[in-house]
């Protein structure tokens, strides 16, 4: 018997309507901001079940909205603005750009915004925390250089999503073994192997999009180590996995300390240097817009789950289940499709994980495959909707520096998410069962 309602999920599609539907429309995916799709998507949600009070129904928003993933995700990206303002106005994005360049072939920059995003991802456990440290440097990198201001954040991006899918202190890795009952150095060789490729391949493309171009470094690369310093803390204390809170504070506190001690930053000016990363100095994206976004999300998809939206998706997708192939491709859907309603990839793994269990089980797929397809596929989908966290940050943390650019413009350089799809269904394709 199916359980759930399709209608729970008239919310989502409202949603996806609006924004994605008056984007193609007026050709401007900020012609409606996302803040009032998503206003008037949560209203379509409380008008929905009429056998619930409204004051029921507001409980289950805001108990959703309180989630404990959901502000710790808030506070990461105020965190992540203070960081981001703090380093600008000490200089310490002028002087990182100018002494990679100085060290390297610009031709290679792209390729190797990539390859650190993907160690920092890895060592913090987080993709938002990678995009925060990196993007100021993306951007200065494009600056310099050339090379589209778009490519160079979807290099950082890439990266962030191959480390939040294999880092083992992500919240993803976590929840997928917890939920799946395996140990993370199984479910982190099961992954590892299944992705490799991807990131290689993007590697590559990044390295050849680089040599078939001539990036022109336009101005002189003056740099000063001691500003360079607090990324070095923040990198390092990602490195030997200090928690991303400390690291972020960390990396503020010392920015603001280097900018008096340099003379960049008056010490009446210090706060106001904080909040410029926050509000983004004018952008059309902010951490303050990311903040209320990410919480009126979280509010929508408590009604749609106390609607029966999520569990139409898990029983529809159950009931259609054959064989263990059939199986894996069940669960990639699942966890697909849940990412997409929730834009929350540890969310989504919570609420896929124990359906995917029992499908797992039923059909003899081990524990560490199943885990490391949720986590794939949840990764994927997060890496790619421009309403998730990580293309809304990556889109304000560029304004915040000076470039504005859709989260939509990102999206034709986020090769790994989409070759990392490609070879998750490979993997299915060719799978052989192993023992346990």
């Amino acid at each position: 018997m199916e359980k759930g309602k399709v209608s729970g999920l008239l919310p989502i599609g409202v949603f996806l309507l609006l924004f994605i539907g008056s984007g193609i429309v007026f050709h401007d995916f900020y012609a409606m901001p996302a803040i009032v799709a998503f206003i008037i998507a949560l209203a379509v949600a409380f008008l929905q079940n009429p056998k619930a009070s409204f004051n029921e129904k507001l409980h289950t928003v805001a108990v959703s909205m309180g989630d404990e993933n959901v502000m710790v995700m808030c506070l990461i990206f105020v965190l992540a603005g203070a960081f981001s303002g703090a380093i600008q106005a000490a200089g310490g994005v002028d002087s990182t750009v100018n002494f990679g360049l100085t060290i390297l072939p610009a031709k290679i920059a792209v390729a190797g915004l990539f390859l650190i995003s993907c160690f920092i991802s890895i060592a913090m456990g987080t993709s938002v925390g990678t995009i925060a440290a990196l993007t100021p440097i993306a951007v200065g990198i494009s600056e310099k250089t050339g090379f589209a201001g778009a490519m160079c954040v979807g290099a950082v991006v890439c990266g962030a999503m191959f480390g939040d899918n294999l880092s083992m202190i992500s919240d993803t890795t976590i929840a997928a073994t917890k939920t799946q009952g395996c140990a993370m150095k199984d479910k982190f060789r099961e992954n590892f192997l299944i992705v490799l490729p991807a990131a290689i391949l993007t590697m590559i493309i990044f390295l050849v999009i680089g040599w078939s171009s001539e990036p022109v470094v336009q101005d002189a690369l003056e740099y000063d180590l001691i500003k360079i310093l607090p990324y070095i803390v923040v990198l390092v204390g990602a490195l030997i996995g200090l928690n991303v809170f400390m690291v972020l504070i960390a990396g503020t506190v010392l920015s603001l300390i280097v900018g008096v001690a340099t003379g960049t930053i008056a010490v009446g000016d210090m706060f106001t240097a904080v909040a410029s990363g926050m509000d983004g100095n004018g952008g059309i994206m902010n951490m303050y817009d990311i903040t209320v976004i990410s919480i009126v999300v979280a509010g929508i998809i408590g009604l749609v789950k106390a609607n029966g939206g999520i569990d139409y998706i898990l029983s529809h997708i159950k009931r259609h289940v054959k064989g263990p192939r059939g199986a894996q491709v069940g669960i990639a859907a699942l966890s697909s499709l849940v990412d997409i309603s929730t834009a929350n990839n540890t969310v989504a793994i919570v609420m896929a994980g124990p359906i995917a269990k029992d499908i797992a089980d039923e059909f003899d797929v081990t524990p560490r495959r199943t885990a490391a397809l949720l986590d794939i596929f949840t990764s994927v989908w997060q890496g790619i909707i421009p309403y998730g966290a990580q293309l809304l940050y990556a889109s304000a943390g560029a304004a915040a520096v000076g470039l504005v650019i859709n989260p939509t413009d990102i999206i034709p350089y986020l090769f790994y998410p989409f070759l990392m799809a490609v070879c998750g269904l490979v993997s299915i394709a060719f799978y052989k069962r192993k023992d346990k």
